[in-house]
């Protein structure tokens, strides 16, 4: 088994290590600047629809919550050995992990839609009829998600285990911002075809959603029988809730925050909370898998180099979104900047403490009720992690001004 930094006690060489990738990982979120972009573009071109931008969030919730628990698997079988860093001829556990994930994609698609509509019937009058376009461009929108994220999240787990580097540190913060552009795209490729393209566009919208819905069908039919399929779908519905219910109170704070410096930010900050999130969940899934912490709050000592490097690598990340928002927007004044810099570290110190209470508590509550923990951990905190971090913003803009 390749060497990986998911041992012990704090040291320097350990704690070096651990902040090293973690601030490699959580680069990436600078990325998450341009999903705005995207996606004011896309909605810019597109007015036929009301719903379109109330099913964004939950697009990008649903398909982070599906990606952390297949990059919380991937992290933990290529520890284990029971998934082999290999592109083609692997275990019959990657094969599952895989189906599931595909069958998690059209489920998750329609509940998301399903939610979305029914909510838009008390917000913009939404009718019976703007379900059924609504519902075929989230599912195509899901297909083609399928097809290009979940090959680009295996290369990155492949790619990180073979030189070294551990998948529980790396992936989910790297392919999470990565992942939301590519979404983005799938969506707003969707909306084009169906809204842009006339008959020719919808007829290929509703192409791909039978060939999906056909292939999801054939998946469920053949592995009705397997327990752990059957297992890991069911302990992922109330995850599949929670994203559900999160979406729309994320979205109620979000309004409060319009209109301020932090708008700038607000997609990498959300991002960065998320993949601290995630590394610190992750790497803790993998140390209960292995017998190498007890499952409870007292290990938590023997997991400081993860947690501390993930967090003062979220630190530079904060300082850097400060130095960029002033270069983007400009500053009057010294103090201006330097309260700015002052409600991003709050925003930080406040969203990370939660998310680590929130990250630990679901790895070694699930692990004690015999659940598989991967199943919840970063699904949970990748969610959460956009009200923590929008309601912590919310705190620092009223405190610090």
């Amino acid at each position: 088994m390749t060497k990986t930094n998911i041992a012990g006690a704090l040291s320097g060489k350990k704690l070096k290590a651990s902040l090293g990738q973690s601030l490699f990982s959580l680069s990436f979120d600078l990325i998450g600047l341009a999903t705005g972009t995207l996606f004011l573009l896309l909605y810019l071109s597109i007015d036929e629809a009301p719903w379109v931008i109330a099913l964004f969030p939950g697009i990008l919730s649903v398909r982070g919550a599906i990606g952390g628990l297949f990059s919380g698997h991937l992290g933990t079988g290529l520890h284990l050995g029971t998934i082999k860093p290999v592109f083609t001829k692997n275990t019959k556990e990657f094969g599952a992990l895989l189906r599931v994930v595909i069958t998690l994609a059209l489920i998750s698609g329609i509940s998301v839609g399903a939610g979305t509509w029914v909510f838009g019937v008390f917000l913009w009058d939404a009718a019976i009829m703007d379900f059924f376009p609504l519902l075929a461009v989230i599912i195509s929108t899901m297909a083609l998600s399928v097809v290009f994220v979940s090959p680009l999240t295996m290369l990155f787990s492949v790619f990180s285990f073979r030189r070294g580097l551990d998948p529980d540190v790396v992936v989910y913060p790297i392919t999470s911002p990565v992942s939301d552009i590519i979404n983005t795209g799938c969506y707003g490729l969707s909306l084009s075809l169906f809204f842009l393209f006339g008959l020719i566009g919808r007829y290929l919208i509703f192409f791909i959603d039978i060939i999906f819905i056909s292939w999801v069908i054939y998946i469920i039919v053949r592995n009705i029988s397997e327990t752990k399929f059957v297992e890991t779908i069911q302990e992922f519905i109330p995850t599949l809730l929670f994203v559900s219910f999160i979406v729309n109170v994320t979205g109620s704070l979000l309004d409060r925050i319009n209109g301020t410096r932090m708008v700038a930010v607000y997609p990498a900050i959300i991002a960065t909370i998320g993949g601290v999130g995630s590394i610190i969940g992750s790497t803790a899934t993998t140390k209960l898998a292995l017998g190498l912490i007890k499952p409870s709050f007292s290990s938590l000592k023997e997991h400081i180099n993860e947690v501390s490097g993930a967090w003062l690598a979220s630190i530079v990340m904060f300082l850097v979104y400060a130095i960029l928002s002033v270069l983007i927007s400009g500053v009057n004044t010294l103090e201006e900047l330097l309260v700015f810099t002052g409600q991003l570290l709050t925003t930080n110190f406040v969203a990370v403490a939660v998310m680590l209470f929130v990250a630990y508590a679901v790895a070694i509550s699930t692990f004690r009720r015999g659940l598989n923990p991967d199943n919840f951990v970063i699904p949970v905190e990748s969610s959460l992690a956009d009200t923590v971090t929008t309601a912590a913003a919310l705190l620092a803009l009223a405190f610090i001004v």
